[in-house]
């Protein structure tokens, strides 16, 4: 039985994977604006001289997954406009959570590829959209005109000159200038007009984890804002009214092993929809000891650095007070490091049950909010995720993955079942995953109305040869040499 995502219940069950092993690179940003290196029946633009692995694949992604299936192959091929209607509002949300990787590698494994970007958006405009808004709200430290220098700022200038109505907007409301000495903080960045702010009350999964919300964390921001948008029977979102506005969400994640989530791909990435990080829980003061989640085991210095952390994210307004306790309380992890103990504290580990309750809040609010706020029985918007994973990205993401050459493009209706068949594609158990595991539970607000066993391939699935390597925190808790996870909530 398909689920109700689309009239046509194989596309709610359907992941498409485009694959060829040989695509190993992107194109060069000298390609930018990175036009299709083959000659196309629906394409009428420029040919690039180089190959163009990403605009390939995104095109057998999309006829993998049967949108306009029997016009594929002529000049009338318009895959998204099987999906909306001319005139539609349109997003694309890629990936764009910082401008440079953390550790040494590189960005094509870090955020979704401005390649990638532009064949989506090329069949996006296909469609005759009103609008056409790429944005995403990465970390408040992120540079945008540094993402944009990745190669995006040349295609959205391409498409300018072509008088395409594409827009870029930064979601965020609040980003931080941060070196050494200090931190600045540049709140109101946007307007609160450009958002809407979406209860969900006690439909929300944060729900059961409320009677301790006080303890509810998220790096770098004032501990007393969460509290006041996460209590039990509140549980307020700040979403760009952009994408509630829109008649179609092109959700394009990068996939990635993620230190909080276990696996960053369709479900995660919807954090980016969110303007401003202190509505969102990543996890909770203390040890799971100590009834909290943000470690496994209590240890003196963890304690003391969480406290210190607070003092320092109630004083974000003073920007050297700020600078100098952050830079004593990471020292004092050295005694735990000394130790040969975890030095994570920010929730990076296997037994975080916070951040993915706070991701699938996000999904739910995609599917079923409106404009106004009010929450539908049946979702309102059309969905189509498409994941780039021609270079995924793994160890300890988000911010500072390694390369982890893949090839391939997935897509789906729906952002449960892509999930489910990414990590078994990159060799882990989806069972194991919370985020993966629950997006299929039973739940008012469902994320997925199939179950797992549902789900079919469209394309060639042969998982990779060498699987992918988990966040730290993570490691021998996900991979598929493991054990069967637990069940499903029910």
């Amino acid at each position: 039985m398909g689920n109700f995502f689309d009239p046509d219940p194989t596309r709610a069950t359907r992941v498409a994977i485009a694959r060829d092993p040989s695509a190993r690179a992107y194109p060069p940003i000298e390609d930018a604006p990175y036009h299709p290196s083959e000659s196309y029946p629906e394409y009428t633009g420029p040919i690039a001289a180089r190959p163009n692995h990403a605009y390939r694949l995104v095109r057998q992604a999309l006829a993998e997954l049967g949108l306009d299936a029997e016009r594929f192959g002529s000049p009338e091929w318009n895959p998204i406009g099987a999906l909306v209607p001319p005139g539609a509002r349109i997003v694309i949300k890629p990936n764009w959570v910082l401008h440079a990787n953390e550790g040494v590698g590189g960005t094509d494994c870090l955020v979704t590829h401005a390649s990638v970007l532009r064949a989506i958006a090329d069949y996006a405009l296909r469609a005759k959209p009103a609008s056409l808004v790429v944005g995403d709200a990465p970390i408040q430290v992120c540079r945008f005109d540094g993402i944009q220098a990745l190669g995006f700022s040349r295609v959205a200038e391409w498409y300018r000159a072509q008088g395409a109505p594409v827009v870029v907007k930064d979601f965020r409301r609040t980003v931080m200038d941060r070196s050494d000495r200090t931190v600045v903080v540049h709140e109101d960045q946007r307007s609160m007009d450009d958002f809407v702010l979406v209860d969900l009350g006690t439909r929300s999964r944060m729900e059961a984890l409320s009677g301790d919300a006080k303890r509810f964390r998220v790096t770098m921001y004032d501990p007393r804002r969460l509290r006041e948008h996460h209590r039990p029977g509140v549980h307020e979102y700040l979403v760009s009214r952009d994408i509630l506005a829109a008649d179609l969400v092109i959700n394009v994640p990068k996939l990635k092993s993620h230190k909080k989530a276990g696996l960053t791909i369709a479900l995660k990435n919807l954090v980016g929809i969110n303007g401003l990080k202190d509505y969102l829980p990543h996890h909770r003061k203390g040890g799971a000891d100590r009834r909290g989640d943000n470690y496994a085991e209590t240890t003196w210095p963890k304690r003391i650095v969480e406290e210190l952390l607070d003092f320092a994210n109630r004083h974000l307004d003073r920007p050297r007070l700020y600078a100098r306790i952050t830079r004593f309380a990471y020292r004092v992890l050295f005694f735990d490091r000394i130790r040969g103990k975890s030095t994570d504290v920010e929730g990076g580990w296997f037994g975080n049950d916070t951040v993915w309750r706070m991701c699938l809040d996000l999904n739910a609010i995609l599917l079923y909010a409106d404009e106004k706020a009010a929450l539908h029985p049946t979702p309102r918007r059309r969905l189509l995720h498409i994941a780039d994973a021609i270079i995924a990205g793994e160890g300890d993401g988000p911010l500072k993955s390694d390369p982890y050459p893949m090839g391939a493009v997935l897509a789906s209706m729906n952002a449960s079942a892509l999930d489910w068949m990414a990590a078994h594609l990159v060799g882990f158990d989806p069972a194991r995953i919370p985020i993966t595991r629950e997006a299929f539970g039973l739940h008012p607000l469902p994320i997925s109305s199939v179950t797992p066993d549902a789900l079919e391939c469209a394309g060639v699935f042969t998982e990779m040869h060498t699987p992918m390597k988990p966040a730290a925190g993570w490691q021998g808790h996900i991979e598929r040499s493991q054990s069967p996870g637990p069940a499903l909530d029910s």
